[in-house]
This record gives C-alpha cells, sequence and structure tokens, in this order.
C-alpha cells in the first residue's frame, strides 16, 4: 500500500478517536452539570425545610405564648345596643332586650361613678356609662365575708383600678357570682379569681367604648 494512503487511515483513525474523547469528555461534563443542579436543589429544599422547621420550634416558645395571651380576648363578646344616649337622670332604663346581665351597653345617665369599691348597689344607668368610657365595672353578689374581703383585696392590688375600675354590690347576679363588664363584654364566673381579674383589666381598660374617660375623672 502507498504510503500516503497508510498516513490518511492513520489520521483518520487518530481524528475518529479525538471526536470520541471530546464526546466522551462532554457527555461526562453534561452528567456532572445535571448531578450539580440536582445536588444545588436538594440543598437548597433542605434549606427551606430547615428553616420552617425553625420556625415552627420559635412558634411554639414564649413568644407564640405571649402572642396567645395579648390576642386572645377574656369574656363573652354582645352585639353593642342600637341606642347608647344619654337620658335625664333619674329615668331608669330596660336593659331585657339585650338579653344578658349586667347590660353593657344601652341608654345611660350624664353621670358616671367615680373610681372605686362600692358596697352599695349603684344603678346600671350609672356605671353603663363608666363602661362607655372604657372603665371596668365588677358587679358581685357574694354573701360570705370572706369572698368579699378577698374580692377587695383583688380590686385594690389591680393598680388600673384606680384610674380604670367601679367595683358594686349587684342583685341581678345568682349569689356566690363576680361580673366583670366593660362596653359589650361580660366575663362571669364564681370565686375569687384574682390573676382573671388582673388580666381582664390589663386587656380592656381604655380599649373599648366609643369614650376614653377614667373614672377618677369625675364630674363635679
Amino acid at each position: 500500500m502507498p504510503f500516503s494512503k497508510r498516513r490518511l487511515r492513520r489520521s483518520g483513525a487518530r481524528t475518529n478517536q479525538s471526536n470520541n474523547v471530546v464526546n466522551s469528555t462532554w457527555r461526562k461534563w453534561i452528567k456532572l452539570n445535571i448531578c450539580y443542579r440536582i445536588a444545588s436543589a436538594v440543598v437548597i429544599i433542605l434549606m427551606i425545610i430547615g428553616c420552617a422547621f425553625a420556625g415552627l420550634k420559635l412558634g411554639s416558645g414564649d413568644n407564640s405564648r405571649s402572642v396567645y395571651k395579648t390576642t386572645e380576648m377574656p369574656g363573652v363578646h354582645y352585639e353593642i345596643a342600637r341606642y347608647s344616649q344619654h337620658i335625664s337622670e333619674p329615668t331608669s332604663v330596660n336593659y331585657t332586650d339585650l338579653g344578658h346581665i349586667p347590660p353593657t351597653s344601652g341608654h345611660h345617665w350624664p353621670r358616671w361613678a367615680k373610681c372605686g369599691f362600692y358596697e352599695e348597689e349603684l344603678p346600671d344607668e350609672l356605671v353603663v356609662h363608666n363602661m362607655e368610657h372604657g372603665n371596668i365595672v365588677i358587679s358581685y353578689n357574694l354573701v360570705k365575708k370572706e369572698d368579699l374581703d378577698s374580692l377587695k383585696k383583688s380590686f385594690s392590688d389591680v393598680s388600673l383600678s384606680k384610674l380604670w375600675g367601679v367595683a358594686r354590690f349587684y342583685s341581678g347576679i345568682p349569689e356566690g357570682q363576680i361580673s366583670l363588664s366593660t362596653w359589650g363584654v361580660t366575663d362571669s364566673f364564681t370565686n375569687v379569681d384574682p390573676s382573671r381579674i388582673q388580666r381582664f383589666f390589663q386587656v380592656y381598660h381604655g380599649a373599648l367604648g366609643s369614650e376614653k374617660v377614667p373614672c377618677n375623672a369625675h364630674p363635679k
């Protein structure tokens, strides 16, 4: 065979080998690139899952409980009476159409009760005005002296009661019951519960009602 033909065949063989090497290298690079992309996606997914898990752990800690405590609204919420205006004293108001006692809205007298703990029964028409001011009214029907003394102490221990609190005897509820009320809300229970009283004051003092007036700002 002539020399030139052998050279052409060898050259062609070398070219084919080079092409095979290039193709093989290209396929390996593509595979590596695909693997890299898959690994990157897996890492990103794991990071997202890790962040979500961390968020759940944080949510189950003290911060979550703190938010829960501040956003949970204690008591039963009632619709505000359609008419809640001043009427001349001593005109009485029939609050039975509200469907609950003590009343938490409706017509009321222009005057309101001064802050303090009262052992006498203050009229609804008087203290409903307190509720409109965002005051907290404690209505109680306690017959045992030790219960009354315990409620007095719980009331005085709440510093907010000096600006926003009125407590009165109230025969309209069953014996042994205590009702914490403000504009449109009442929380009723038996047995003196200082923490429950404290919490109601913290959540609602000056918060509800069309007017925000402390009960120590009493008209002359």
